[in-house]
């Protein structure tokens, strides 16, 4: 059965207690289910005890940081595809990519606004908690292959491992031959959100993306001042 907003459980890891304290009432108060945690400590002894369906990282905290938590989400099987979302200093350009580099959904910087913050975790529950097709849906472009169903990607018959955004935006590349699609279509496309001037996010997974395809990431091109695209035809 497909889980509501108002029954999925939320995971903060926030050391600073104000903030922590402020976020947690205000995603109860949004008729979410939050619990925070001051140490990491704490917060894997909670994922021992139910894995939530989104998890919001601060970057700086005590006994290991943010992006080293990510990086243990991602690699167990269990945990790979929870949308994470990292919350950064304001301006710190080196987190936001090698959050997004480590396979966080989307980033939110410090001060934030609540009712933005609260409306992006709402969107990233909501792209979480969509059902798989049943049919599946299969493209080829060259030396790519991809299975929507079985979330399977190969380049040159070799299985490349990509986070749940990144295989997002490669099937709405694939399944919209030729189309250029914006900052702004894509932000609202994949995490759900409306643009709001910052295209860190899209960028960044987009250069991962290609990174990780090899050969194959030169399907996707850039249309300067525009967008994105993959090309009709290879």
């Amino acid at each position: 059965m497909k889980q509501t907003e108002d029954n999925r459980m939320i995971y903060l890891v926030e050391d600073d207690e104000s903030i922590r304290e402020l976020l947690v009432y205000t995603l109860n108060g949004q008729g979410l289910v939050a619990e925070g945690f001051a140490y990491p400590s704490d917060f894997w002894h909670a994922m021992e005890k139910k894995i939530p369906d989104l998890v919001l990282l601060d970057i700086m905290l005590p006994e290991e940081d943010g992006l080293e938590i990510l990086q243990k989400l991602r690699k167990k099987k269990e945990t790979k595809n929870i949308p994470i979302a990292m919350l950064t200093a304001k301006g710190s350009e080196y987190d936001v990519v090698k959050g997004l580099d480590g396979g966080a959904d989307d980033y939110i910087p410090k001060p934030f606004r609540m009712m933005e913050l609260v409306s992006r975790v709402k969107a990233l529950l909501r792209r979480g908690g969509q059902e798989q097709p049943q049919d599946d849906e299969e493209y080829v472009l060259g030396e790519l292959y991809v299975s929507k169903k079985r979330h399977l990607v190969k380049v040159k018959g070799e299985e490349v491992t990509l986070t749940m955004k990144e295989f997002e935006l490669l099937l709405l590349f694939l399944s919209n031959p030729g189309i250029v699609f914006s900052r702004a279509q894509l932000l609202d496309k994949i995490w759900g959100y409306q643009f709001d001037g910052e295209s860190r996010t899209v960028d960044v997974h987009i250069r991962t993306l290609r990174q990780k395809l090899k050969e194959a990431g030169r399907y996707i091109e850039t249309v300067r001042g525009i967008g994105y695209k993959v090309g009709g035809e290879e």
